[in-house]
């Protein structure tokens, strides 16, 4: 986070000009010796490094400067403006000494440290970096949180938390900070010490849920179950009406078997306004999978299906087709898979499990048309003409059969089982055609495929 606080050249040196010339040189006064001429010469030359600073032409405006040092090399702006072109034109080395130059002549110029800063930063010099940084938090605090991240970067982890923890107390929390704190902890897998930073927040703050939330999400990833249950339950005791609470406490409630209580937060979970889709689908998922194991609750399960149909993610719809699927349920089972394959058109493996099914309830119209479908985006997939052949069968069109099946046969590849089904298919609509002849050829096809493995 690097605060750039400096004006670049208000209307091309109203800002610098009176820190050089303007305060030496009165620039409408006619020169009438060779001061004059000198003084002249600098003003060409420093509106000439303006002008081609301006057009991006770095290096002709470091050669303009050079010339302004040459005739009077006091002010420290002609050593900043040359260390900005240096910059431009990456040479850091070039940069770094003018710009060093530039503070030497004017030590408390923020400006001046900014820019430098920004080259040891660029140059990735750490160390440099962290003493330059150091010198520009005196003038703005903000640069602390610059000094945090270099101090972390420099292995300073407890250098690191101290600043933070001063930040924390004056400014209050932060996303940003609470990054880098975590990335401290995560380095030096000080788990220990994150635990009791979050413990003091919940007594500082006892009010913001999201310093629970954190607290309870970290002593359940290092095992510690019971305090994060504890952790749990505390803030339902501050706050009984919290809904983000139970995104915690259904789990637990199915750790210990208290079935009731874990439906009762799943359900207030699912049906919240203000808990996101991405961590409903998350506990809908594991809804599903408990109803998988536990049936007798399914009808609590169906309730809650019914008040969440907007949240419901591809990886819920499936889940709730399988277990329907499981349960001897196709029509509902087909329905979920509608749903994922509304949100997925294109996803292949859907397709294949919503066509199977619809022949298995005898959609056969639907199975047709949507294989026909499927096939104008994976023409070279043969379960998709296996299928459309299966469903023309079954609705005695034998030509439309035959003819998707033998364009399919050209896809199989090392598939004995899947060859042997395409040939009873053919048999089948051959038959049907009243091609008695090669149907029977097609049939002992069908057998032979299978015989030789």
């Amino acid at each position: 986070m690097k605060t750039k606080l400096y004006i670049l050249l208000f209307l091309f040196g109203i800002f610098l000009l009176p820190q050089c010339s303007y305060a030496q040189v009165d620039f409408n006064k006619r020169p009438d010796d060779d001061l004059g001429d000198v003084d002249d010469k600098y003003q060409e030359f420093f509106f000439e490094a303006l002008k081609q600073k301006g057009i991006e032409n770095y290096q002709k405006s470091a050669n303009a400067l050079l010339q302004c040092i040459e005739i009077n090399d006091e002010d420290p702006v002609l050593y900043f403006e040359l260390g900005k072109n240096y910059k431009a034109l990456k040479n850091f080395g070039a940069a770094e000494e003018a710009l060093k130059e530039a503070v030497s002549k004017s030590p408390e110029n923020e400006w001046f440290l900014d820019e430098l800063y920004d080259v040891y930063i660029q140059q990735d010099d750490m160390n440099k970096a962290l003493k330059t940084v150091r010198q520009l938090v005196k003038f703005h605090p903000d640069y602390k949180q610059d000094l945090a991240s270099l101090y972390i970067r420099l292995e300073k982890y407890r250098d690191a938390l101290k600043l933070l923890d001063e930040m924390d107390e004056q400014l209050g929390y932060s996303e940003d900070r609470d990054y880098l704190r975590n990335q401290v902890y995560n380095i030096t897998g000080n788990d220990d010490d994150r635990i009791e930073n979050l413990e003091d927040r919940v007594k500082t703050n006892p009010e913001d849920e999201s310093n629970y939330l954190r607290l309870i999400f970290r002593y359940s990833e290092t095992g510690e179950t019971k305090k994060a249950f504890n952790a749990a339950k505390r803030l339902q005791s501050i706050n009984p009406e919290s809904q983000l609470v139970h995104l915690a406490l259904y789990k637990f409630y199915l750790d210990d078997n208290d079935t009731a209580n874990a439906i009762a937060s799943m359900k207030i979970v699912l049906t919240s306004l203000i808990i996101k889709p991405e961590a409903k689908a998350k506990v809908l998922n594991d809804f599903v999978k408990f109803v998988g194991e536990n049936p007798e609750y399914e009808s609590d399960l169906i309730e809650v299906t019914a008040l969440v149909s907007e949240d419901k993610s591809i990886k819920t719809l499936l889940e709730l087709a399988e277990y329907y699927l499981k349960s001897n349920d196709k029509e509902k089972a087909l329905g979920y898979y509608l749903e994922a394959l509304a949100q997925e058109p294109n996803e292949f493996r859907i397709i294949r499990d919503v066509l199977l099914l619809e022949l298995d309830l005898d959609k056969n119209a639907e199975a047709a048309a949507r294989s026909n479908e499927a096939l104008e985006i994976f023409p070279a997939q043969p379960i998709l003409y296996l299928i459309n052949g299966v469903a023309n069968n079954k609705m005695n069109q034998p030509k439309k059969a035959i003819e998707s099946l033998e364009i399919g046969l050209d896809y199989i590849v090392e598939n004995p089982k899947m060859q042997s089904d395409f040939y009873e298919q053919l048999s089948n609509a051959y038959k049907q055609n009243n091609n008695m002849r090669q149907s029977e050829t097609f049939a002992k096809k069908a057998k032979a495929v299978l015989k030789d493995q």
